[in-house]
């Protein structure tokens, strides 16, 4: 993978280059100071991957996208942006004008040169892997199908029966999602209005602030009241509720009401929120009545929820290969067998406008 860091910053330029150093399949083939620097150079030297910095002079990141955008749809982008309120508004707006993920800014300025290179590769690597592992799961071809109809999967470890969601009626509804998340749940919301018949709990990787950016961003497609899940918070239909960053959520029944938790335990598949522990806590308190979608994003984060949700006999449906960033945790349920339906997001935004209607 070859990859092009454009930041106005040298000492950054040389942190990040010095970090993915080493690194097999990995390449960093050229440096830029800004957006207009970077797409003359891409010009003559087209990469795989650009980590591009929001907050930069003559052109910045935001512009440079657009640029990028309007003749290379395939050039993977990772955003950087800082990690405040308006920060995570810029990052949101990246990913809708075409970046694939965006990372904060989170080096402490009073550490040493060697602290900062590994933070940054702690941060950075498993976003630039990820697209290195696209593809992975490739499942087997297949009839294209009805809306909400049940697909053949691979073989899998643990049998499930599937079943039909045309008349499915959920009482909660629980969505799970990484990279490329946000652009995704943007659209599946596009079209849901108020009154919504059950509540909605969203688990997206992302870090504190940035969860609560977009959860306000939900809020003002849908009109529906969205906003990060608060500790003991008693579930209401009609809501959404969104994981704060670094912060698991999960259910738990108290004197006869369903309340949130939240949880800053160890990290479940190297992430905090994540969407395995929501699953699994909603499957055994509304078992058959739960419905869940594993939405794109790297990495298996999911198929343990999906596989509990399926055992007490609630619904899955997962993104499909082709409309995702990212394959790895649909891909990881696929893999598993643990869903009933896959779609593209127009089809689950139908899904879930049905559901909660």
């Amino acid at each position: 993978m070859k990859i092009l860091i454009v930041d106005d910053s040298v000492v950054f330029r040389s942190t990040i280059k010095l970090a993915l150093s080493g690194i097999p399949d990995i390449e960093v083939t050229g440096t830029a100071s800004n957006g207009k620097f970077a797409l003359a150079k891409l010009e003559t030297n087209p990469v795989d991957l650009i980590i591009l910095d929001y907050e930069m002079p003559e052109m910045n990141g935001l512009e440079t996208l657009r640029e990028l955008r309007k003749k290379d749809q395939q050039t993977r982008v990772i955003v950087f942006s800082s990690q405040t309120m308006s920060g995570a508004e810029k990052a949101l707006e990246a990913l809708r004008n075409g970046a694939d993920d965006v990372l904060p800014k989170t080096v402490n300025s009073g550490s040493s040169s060697e602290s900062i290179t590994e933070q940054i590769r702690a941060d950075l690597l498993p976003k630039v892997l990820q697209f290195l592992a696209k593809g992975t799961f490739q499942p087997k071809p297949t009839r294209i199908e009805p809306l909400l109809s049940s697909l053949p999967g691979s073989v899998q470890k643990e049998k499930f029966s599937q079943n039909s969601l045309v008349y499915f009626k959920p009482e909660i509804i629980l969505i799970g999602s990484s990279t490329g998340g946000p652009n995704a749940l943007e659209v599946i919301f596009k079209e849901l209005r108020m009154p919504v018949r059950c509540p909605i709990l969203i688990v997206q990787h992302m870090p504190p602030v940035f969860t609560q950016c977009l959860a306000e961003r939900l809020q003002e497609i849908t009109k529906i009241s969205a906003g990060e899940a608060k500790q003991m918070e008693v579930l209401r239909p009609g809501q959404i509720y969104m994981a704060p960053g670094d912060y698991h959520m999960t259910l738990f029944r108290d004197q006869g009401q369903i309340k949130l938790r939240l949880d800053q335990g160890p990290q479940r598949n190297s992430v905090r929120p994540a969407v395995d522990p929501l699953f699994e806590t909603a499957s055994e308190i509304y078992g058959n009545k739960c419905m869940g979608f594993i939405l794109t994003g790297m990495g298996e984060d999911g198929v343990v929820g999906a596989t509990a949700v399926k055992r007490c006999g609630g619904g899955i449906m997962i993104q499909n290969e082709a409309s995702c960033v990212v394959y790895g945790m649909p891909g990881s349920v696929f893999e598993a067998g643990a869903y009933d339906a896959i779609g593209d997001l127009q089809q689950i935004g139908a899904a879930l406008k049905r559901f909660c209607a």
